[in-house]
């Protein structure tokens, strides 16, 4: 069994720490992994897209366009621009949250007004998912992150206590976060099910 994951969004969400969590938790689960990021400007806002592949043996470390099989984005707009790495039986989670860049902002751009739509109608599954608003729901939009990853344990090989304990690990000894981030990615995991 194998997996080739797009992470995508903007800087400043946790895209690669996203990432790693999933790579070590496949690492945990008896699985051979490896990672690698595509950042521009991403501490101002920009594209970050981090790769991730999963399998008995992994021997390069970039997903070929056209042959992942789960896109994650924490950004609506990000899911569709990378949304030509999916392949045709691939899988796409979109938080429904749209960070609306200057170029929009200032005119020069549109924002798509149907994200999901618009990867359906290449022929792309698709879910959107209100991960902000569940966060919120929580007590905090920053665990978005957490919901985002809970839904997407359901298309991961290999059990989903593996990832969200990866998830909690992060949080350390800070009772207060890893209650939080584990009520996250059980409503995520929970809005897929």
């Amino acid at each position: 069994m194998s997996a080739d994951i797009l992470v995508v969004g903007i800087g400043g969400q946790g895209v690669m720490t996203a990432a790693e969590a999933i790579a070590r938790a496949a690492l945990a689960a008896g699985f051979d992994a490896t990672k690698t990021e595509v950042t521009g400007m991403a501490q101002r806002g920009g594209v970050v897209c981090s790769q991730v592949r999963i399998g008995d043996q992994v021997e390069a470390t970039e997903v070929p366009q056209g042959k992942a099989n789960l896109l994650i984005a924490f950004e609506a707009a990000e899911g569709l621009r990378w949304r030509h790495y999916l392949a045709p039986q691939g899988i796409a989670l979109l938080d429904s949250w749209r960070a609306v860049p200057p170029v929009v902002s200032c005119g020069v751009h549109t924002y798509p007004d149907d994200p999901a739509g618009e990867i359906r109608a290449a022929g792309v599954r698709a879910l959107e998912i209100d991960a902000r608003a569940v966060a919120t729901g929580l007590g905090d939009a920053r665990l978005a992150n957490s919901v985002m990853l809970g839904a997407a344990a359901a298309w991961l090989p290999f059990p989903a206590e593996v990832l969200r304990n990866e998830i909690l690990q992060r949080f350390g000894t800070d009772p207060k976060l890893v209650q939080a981030n584990a009520n996250a990615f059980d409503a995520g995991k929970e809005l897929v099910s």
